[in-house]
């Protein structure tokens, strides 16, 4: 299980400066997802990729990362690796294709569920074990066939009616679009976060021209919920965001 952040703004920034004060009890979160860490950000038709298989909070490259990295939309993922996962570079989060950057909390089980379902030409660039990055690669699969935001939505409808998962939470940029979506099994909190209902809850921010999204676990005073079953979808040339509901 993992935390996700990420960010859509007009203008280019960082995650510190997009998130604010609290952004450090966001990485404090590194602690207990503490498998690997990476970002993405996505500019100029190219995905732009940093991650390593360590904590957040314990990589001496974590903070020079983000601040030389400032862009229009980025994404952040701390990993928590799923029991049995290893944890190595090629499992660790973001994924990228092109101008396309992805990242995933939760679990798709089997992790080769999708597979059958992806097309060979992806399936072939798949570099770890992780279910995450096959959910990537079926979501590239469906875009393919049908535009960014459409493909992606027939990919999480059909994962969220047929396939056995805990959290198929996810952010993904392309050059054009940010996308968030929440969508989770509440009976299905690991052990470990019993205590914390909200764990695979995802809260999101819109001021100063900026669109924030995060998982829970840190102070996200006045921002609203992403429902269980919902998409968010910011159109990052306009900066303008919608909901919509699988």
């Amino acid at each position: 299980m993992c935390r996700l952040l990420g960010y859509s703004s007009n203008t280019p920034t960082t995650f510190s400066e997009a998130v604010g004060k609290n952004f450090q009890e966001f990485v404090s979160l590194a602690n207990d997802h503490c498998d690997g860490w990476g970002i993405a950000t996505t500019d100029n038709r190219r995905a732009d990729l940093y991650k390593e298989p360590v904590a957040a909070t314990k990589s001496s490259h974590f903070r020079e990362q983000l601040e030389k990295r400032k862009s229009n939309a980025a994404i952040l993922h701390f990993r928590w690796a799923t029991e049995g996962m290893p944890v190595n570079e090629n499992n660790t989060h973001p994924f990228t294709y092109q101008d396309i950057a992805f990242i995933h909390n939760g679990s798709i089980t089997p992790a080769t569920t999708l597979d059958p379902l992806i097309d060979k030409k992806y399936l072939q660039i798949a570099k770890g074990t992780t279910d995450s990055e096959r959910y990537f690669l079926y979501l590239l699969t469906q875009i393919e066939k049908h535009g960014f935001i459409e493909g992606i939505n027939a990919g999480l409808s059909y994962i969220k009616d047929n396939c056995t998962y805990s959290s198929m939470n996810m952010m993904i940029i392309n050059d054009q679009t940010f996308m968030a979506a929440c969508i989770y099994n509440q009976d299905k909190i690991p052990d470990r976060f019993k205590a914390s209902p909200d764990y695979y809850h995802l809260k999101y921010t819109t001021r100063y021209g900026q669109v924030v999204v995060a998982s829970s676990g840190w102070d996200q005073e006045g921002w609203q919920e992403l429902p269980n079953g919902s998409v968010l979808v910011v159109d990052r040339e306009l900066q303008k965001d919608f909901l919509t509901r699988l």
